[in-house]
């Protein structure tokens, strides 16, 4: 006997009508909604339309909880109540040279705290947390739940791929928006966010929102408004949740890359390391802390005498890589130097981070490979005084058909000029609930 079909609860052309008329939908129709596509019976074209209505109308507070705790109801929910530590997560946005997981999750474990950064890969001109550790011979980024588990217990701290099962339909839906023009919308990137990090089972978390040319936020006012949807989403749903707004104008550090950011982590993690990524690691590490319950953590002591490198070092091992293994370095370079003497003004992070990106240190489909030992080291930052004839920055490439076309995205991305730039804050601003 043939099953009967299903009756659908709700028409897709009706909730898209609502979004697109801001008549409003029901807390039960958006759940519908999500639902039905994560089943495929809501088609991509029929979500598309709700997206672009989403970006055009925007939704209130309840409708983005709604749409966010839908998303992670798609899926599998994790717990660490048994692991008898404090669990902290951080996200950043994304952003050039932004390597402050790397060192940032050790450092935290070193407080006997949980961090459990479930992580991705980079595409397009910003890097992946993973394709930086995988320049480590050895190291996996795929683990089961009883390794992650037992890793935590143990260490305090891991950095692996997120598992599957994790908000399924943000994974459909975040593939759509890519490709429909709607990647802008504040409510499906705080959901998107919001519900992996929910859903991951944190007790707390601290989101590094980034403002500026290199990042997903161009404009402080619609970085603002993104922190504080996440912010809320993440109160709503019982995790602690505090952001920072930070620059991305110019890169983090002095390494754009993939092997070349382990580098400098490690030299963050020795008591060492570029200003700024001190700086960034420390602040977000207290944030991290103060949630769980250490306000008065001394962070940087545990950098200087080692505690966060041994934390580091047994990290890499229990996920197979060598800690002392020599990271890959680029066949090919080439340098480029100050044409005058000045003041450096601009290393503009999106032309840096393309650039990198066409070396071969970033992708253009999540298919493709990435070239380790690509990428850029800056020898200078804005502010720094130059001779002329000084090194600026370095090219790095496997290929060195690759460099002429990255040197081309930098014409205009960088300046040498006789009065210093007027600079803001490493970090901007911090929202709370």
């Amino acid at each position: 006997m043939t099953e009967p079909a299903r009756v659908e609860a709700f028409d897709a052309v009706d909730v898209i009508r609502a979004q697109r008329d801001r008549t409003g939908n029901s807390e039960a129709a958006l759940r519908w909604m999500v639902d039905a596509y994560t089943r495929e019976y809501v088609t991509d074209a029929q979500m598309a339309s709700f997206a672009m209505a989403v970006l055009l109308n925007g939704m209130d507070r309840g409708e983005i909880r709604v749409l966010t705790d839908a998303m992670i109801a798609s899926g599998e929910r994790m717990s660490f109540a048994g692991l008898g530590r404090r669990t902290v997560d951080k996200h950043s946005t994304g952003g050039v040279g932004d390597k402050i997981t790397l060192p940032l999750a050790p450092l935290v474990a070193a407080f006997g705290v949980a961090v459990p950064q479930l992580s991705g890969r980079g595409l397009g001109h910003t890097g992946g947390t993973l394709d930086k550790l995988e320049s480590i011979p050895g190291w996996r980024a795929a683990l089961s739940n009883d390794e992650l588990f037992a890793q935590l217990r143990e260490l305090g701290a891991v950095i692996c791929a997120a598992g599957t099962g994790l908000a399924p339909a943000d994974k459909r839906l975040y593939a759509l928006r890519d490709v429909t023009g709607t990647v802008e919308a504040i409510p499906l990137i705080a959901s998107s966010i919001m519900s992996k990090k929910i859903a991951e089972g944190t007790e707390s978390l601290v989101l590094d929102v980034k403002v500026g040319s290199g990042a997903f936020m161009h404009d402080l006012g619609r970085a603002r408004d993104l922190a504080q949807t996440m912010v809320a989403l993440g109160t709503d749903s019982g995790v602690a949740t505090t952001a920072l707004i930070t620059d991305m104008d110019t890169p983090l550090g002095l390494a754009i890359g993939n092997a070349n950011e382990v580098r400098e982590s490690v030299e963050v993690l020795a008591g060492g390391g570029p200003a700024d990524v001190v700086e960034l690691t420390v602040t977000l590490a207290r944030e991290m802390l103060a949630l769980a319950g250490q306000p008065d953590a001394d962070v940087e002591a545990a950098l200087q005498d080692g505690r966060a490198m041994d934390v580091w070092r047994a990290m890499i091992r229990a996920q197979d890589g060598d800690p002392d293994a020599v990271l890959p370095t680029p066949r090919e370079t080439e340098t480029v130097t100050a044409p005058s003497a000045g003041v450096v003004t601009r290393i503009d992070a999106w032309d840096f981070g393309v650039a990198a990106w066409r070396l071969g240190a970033g992708r253009a489909r999540p298919q493709d490979p990435v070239v380790h030992e690509a990428g850029i080291d800056l020898h200078v930052k804005p502010g720094d005084s130059v001779a002329a004839g000084q090194p600026l920055f370095t090219l790095g490439a496997a290929d060195a058909s690759r460099i002429p076309r990255a040197l081309e995205v930098l014409e205009g991305g960088w300046a040498v000029e006789a009065v210093a730039p007027a600079t803001r804050p490493l970090v901007i601003e911090r929202i709370t609930a």
